[in-house]
Formats: C-alpha cells, sequence, structure tokens
C-alpha cells in the first residue's frame, strides 16, 4: 500500500450505526461542502484520481479489514464529492448482509442488486436516482441466501461492464474483508481497492491481513484512507506512506 489518506472526521461521522440513526445522518459533504472534512473527501478523491496515471480508476471498491471503521461514511461521502465534480456517478450497496445506503439516502429496498444478480428484476429498472445531483444509487435489495454465490457470479461481471459504459465512476461498498469472502471476490473485478482504517480501533494486524487476503487475489489497493484521527494528530489532511 503505497499512499495513506488521513480523514480528520468527528467520531459521530465514522462510527458505524444502526437503521434509525442512519436515516438521520447527515452526509456532509451534501449539507455542508465547505466543512474540514469535506474538503478531506475532497482531498481524498483527487489523491484517487491520480493513484495510477497510466490507467484509468473508473470502478472502486471501498471496504475495511473490520466492521464499524467507516467504509460505509466514506464510500458515501466520496461519491458525494465525485458526483460534485460534474461525473455521472453510481453508488452500489454491495454489501447484501448489512446494507446501509438506502437508510442514508431515504431509497426503497425492494428491489436492487441482489434481485438483479438473481434474475429478478432489471439493472434499469433497479438504478435509483438520488437526492444529490449525478449520483444514482443501486441499493443492496431483499437479502439472499447466497451473497458470495450472487456477487462472485456471470451476471456481476456483465453488469459491472454495463455500468462502465454508462457511468464515469462506479463506487462499490462491500462487507469488511476479515468478515466473509465477499470483498475478496467483488476485489478481483474492480481498478482498484481503497482500505478504510479506524486509527482509534483498527487493529494493525487486522489491517495486515485483510491487505494479505486482497493481494492474495491479487487486488489493486490504492490507497488508505485513515479516519477518527484527531486534529492535532491529522496536521494536513492528507499523506503518503512509503512502503
Amino acid at each position: 500500500m503505497s499512499r495513506m489518506t488521513r480523514l480528520n472526521m468527528s467520531k459521530s461521522m465514522a462510527k458505524g450505526k444502526g437503521k434509525s440513526d442512519s436515516e438521520q445522518r447527515p452526509i456532509v459533504t451534501e449539507v455542508n461542502p465547505m466543512s474540514p472534512i469535506s474538503e478531506a473527501y475532497r482531498t481524498l478523491r483527487t489523491n484517487l484520481q491520480y493513484a495510477e496515471i497510466d490507467r484509468a480508476l473508473q470502478l472502486l471498491m471501498v471496504t475495511s479489514a473490520s466492521p464499524k471503521e467507516g467504509k460505509s461514511t466514506t464510500i458515501m461521502n466520496l461519491a458525494v464529492t465525485y458526483s460534485q465534480s460534474d461525473l455521472k456517478v453510481i453508488l452500489i450497496d454491495a454489501d447484501l448482509r448489512k446494507p446501509t445506503a438506502h437508510y442514508t439516502l431515504q431509497l426503497s429496498n425492494r428491489a436492487g442488486l441482489s434481485q438483479v444478480l438473481s434474475g429478478q428484476a432489471r439493472l434499469d429498472d433497479a438504478i435509483q436516482k438520488s437526492r444529490i445531483k449525478g449520483l444514482d444509487v443501486l441499493t443492496s435489495g431483499p437479502t439472499p441466501p447466497n451473497p458470495s454465490e450472487l456477487l462472485g457470479s456471470a451476471r456481476m461481471d456483465a453488469m459491472l461492464e454495463q455500468l462502465r459504459g454508462q457511468y464515469d465512476m462506479v463506487l462499490i461498498d462491500t462487507p469488511p474483508v476479515l468478515a466473509v469472502s465477499d470483498a475478496q471476490i467483488v476485489a478481483t473485478r474492480c481498478d482498484g481497492v481503497l482500505l478504510v482504517v479506524n486509527a482509534r480501533t483498527g487493529k494493525r494486524q487486522h489491517v495486515v491481513k485483510a491487505r494479505n487476503a486482497l493481494q492474495f487475489v491479487q487486488a489493486r489497493i490504492v490507497g488508505v484512507a485513515l479516519n477518527q484521527t484527531s486534529q492535532s494528530e491529522a496536521g494536513p489532511y492528507y499523506e503518503y506512506a512509503e512502503g
């Protein structure tokens, strides 16, 4: 992992929350785009855009080693910053076990990714426009009995290929790497992976284990987003870490 982006985010915005809290949780880049936190997300977006000059980063997966590290908050705010730069963006909630996107954006989850991959819904019918200009969403859909098999299916490959032709950026939220195999499966289909780490609760051995798991399937890790740093620790909103 050659690049680290440090996000100076408050505890309330980075910690995982349940359904009722998620419905009330604001998206900081939407409600307060001039805040230091929003600037940190824009810095993250810029770093990712220049992660590899010779290879486009159009399909990006965001995950974490363990639960409650802020991956879903990170990808949601990142999706907003991409849309604010006049890109056509879609956010896919591929965390079929504990989805959050439909709660946060107050969208229906009756039809979503699980139904598209199981052949019960057409992709165009399942995609929803969010309240944020330029940001479409494919929610998780009802929880299926076989998430890993669906994510590793030929329908998943065909769907992602179709979305590449329709959107400038495709962002995919997955379960934590160490929880289930879903993230490893999806990572092989993406241009890059962003690993989110909670500076206060994340364990180094878990991060290393997650990195190794992603590298084992030859996933391309383009960076690490470090959140929940204190103001004194944060200094600049980003830093580079070699090695």
